[in-house]
């Protein structure tokens, strides 16, 4: 008799991952590669985000590292470039479970992004799932509506001035917070390291904003010690880093292990670059 295989459970879609309450950790992939993404998605990360807005990946990229991630059952979300119906629709057409949209600035451009990510009749999204309906045979509008996350970036001056208007949006699941933008769109230094005290009420306030309206509350982190602050603070959506820091990180570690930190060359980037931005 032949031994039948045994029955997996269902990999957790990102909805359920970020709606647990628990602190999660996402990852990032900058890197244009398949095997960055599966790489990332088999490393014990809650989700992770394939970034096609400062990361160099294009959508001819993008699609193999959303089957990728999809071999490792890690949830997986997309950057879009801009808040346009088009790099919405065509992310989730491809298979993400989400996006992050950038930018946002007032409720109308939160309006905006929630018509592109659900169907009629609570959104705009056009009908062309090809690859995100490949392993759901009862794939339909009214489920799949319920299912996809829409996390908005405030970063900007307007989008801090604006952001309970924006958070007040029916379809605004999460927010996410660029430190590093925010911190240049008010006149400071971008960095991810966040020091300066009026930098720090920014990211707070916004969380503070988040809590109000019920949305998770995302912030991208450069490694182990602000992602444990971040989670301390209440922020449930946190970023390891890229995978093309952690590489950067590693390589410039080990480097300056063999040969002493006054060795020539061998300091990593200033905090907030080497691959991290956000």
């Amino acid at each position: 008799m032949p031994t039948l295989r045994p029955q997996t459970l269902r990999p957790q879609t990102l909805r359920e991952v970020l709606t647990s309450g628990k602190p999660t950790v996402g990852g990032w992939c900058a890197i244009p590669s398949g095997f960055s993404a599966e790489l990332m998605g088999r490393s014990g990360l809650d989700w992770v985000c394939v970034d096609t807005q400062h990361g160099l990946i294009g959508y001819d990229a993008m699609v193999p590292m959303l089957q990728a991630l999809a071999i490792t059952g890690t949830p997986a979300i997309v950057r879009v470039p801009w808040n346009q119906p088009d790099h919405i629709m065509k992310a989730l057409d491809a298979g993400a479970q989400g996006v992050v949209v950038p930018m946002i600035n007032n409720a109308d451009d939160a309006r905006r992004a929630v018509a592109a990510t659900r169907y009629p009749p609570d959104g705009t999204r056009s009908w062309g799932p090809i690859r995100a309906a490949l392993d759901d045979p009862g794939y339909s509008p009214e489920p799949v509506n319920r299912r996809i996350v829409l996390a908005a970036m405030i970063e900007t001056s307007e989008g801090v001035r604006n952001m309970d208007e924006i958070l007040s949006v029916p379809g605004v699941d999460a927010c996410y917070i660029g430190p590093s933008d925010l911190a240049l769109g008010h006149g400071m230094t971008p960095t991810l390291a966040v020091a300066d005290p009026e930098h720090e009420k920014l990211v707070l306030d916004v969380l503070a904003a988040c809590k109000r309206h019920g949305v998770i509350p995302g912030i991208h982190c450069d490694g182990v010690t602000n992602v444990r602050r971040w989670h301390k603070a209440g922020f449930t959506m946190t970023t390891l880093g890229s995978d093309a820091a952690l590489l950067r990180q590693a390589i410039g570690a080990a480097r300056r292990e063999i040969f002493g930190d006054t060795e020539s060359g061998s300091e990593v980037a200033p905090q907030g670059t080497a691959g991290n931005y956000a």
